[in-house]
């Protein structure tokens, strides 16, 4: 709550410089639910972008989760609307969660991936609504207010290095990360998990060989 909340006023306020009605960055919280995405279609709306390129994008960003969705196919086990909603709401701070923490007691495992996830979007909504509605009211410096995105991953990082305590992960992100920014400027993101998942899968197969 205190990474959406904070990080949806943040877009909300935002939003409000492109001068849409205030409920539209709350539509956007309840049905596209993408923050980075989100944050992104500001820039792309400011430079009147087309449907097309709007699209485009979009996918370029969001296809990371297509990595999240297939390490998470053993745990999503849901059905019919729940397992849909859970793969809407697949976003990079649930699957920190769901990765990093198990059920308490007796509760089902699928309810609380569901909780969880339902739970994260209504803290992006309360977020996004207080800031679309505190931009609208009030003439508000947005300077450097897009950093909010680069702290919130920040606090992941933190919460998974607490979790796992294991240095090789983080080398192989932090190599990756800046081999996707020297050498692929343009598609960071994407070449930077793909060297991740390439480095691991050849360390997971060295690990069986010795073993």
């Amino acid at each position: 709550m205190f990474g959406y909340v904070p990080l949806g006023m943040a877009f909300g306020i935002l939003f409000q410089d492109l001068g849409y009605p205030w409920y539209f960055a709350t539509l956007m919280g309840l049905f596209v639910f993408a923050g980075a995405a989100q944050f992104m279609a500001i820039g792309l709306l400011t430079a009147q972008a087309g449907l097309l390129e709007v699209a485009v994008s979009t996918l370029a960003l969001n296809s990371r989760h297509i990595f999240f969705g297939l390490s998470v196919l053993g745990r999503y086990r849901a059905r019919g609307l729940k397992k849909a909603y859970l793969i809407f709401g697949l976003t990079d701070e649930t699957y920190s969660l769901i990765t990093s923490t198990e059920p308490r007691g007796q509760q089902d495992e699928q309810d609380y991936y569901l909780t969880i996830t339902a739970l994260n979007q209504s803290y992006w909504l309360v977020g996004c609504t207080l800031g679309a509605v505190a931009g609208s009211q009030a003439d508000l410096n947005t300077a450097g207010m897009d950093f909010a995105m680069t702290a919130l991953f920040l606090v992941l990082l933190i919460e998974q290095w607490t979790k796992i305590r294991e240095l090789f992960p983080f080398a192989i992100a932090m190599f990756s990360g800046m081999l996707g920014i020297v050498l692929f400027r343009e598609q960071m993101l994407l070449i930077a998990i793909a060297t991740a998942i390439v480095v691991l899968i050849l360390q997971w197969r060295m690990s069986g060989t010795r073993a």
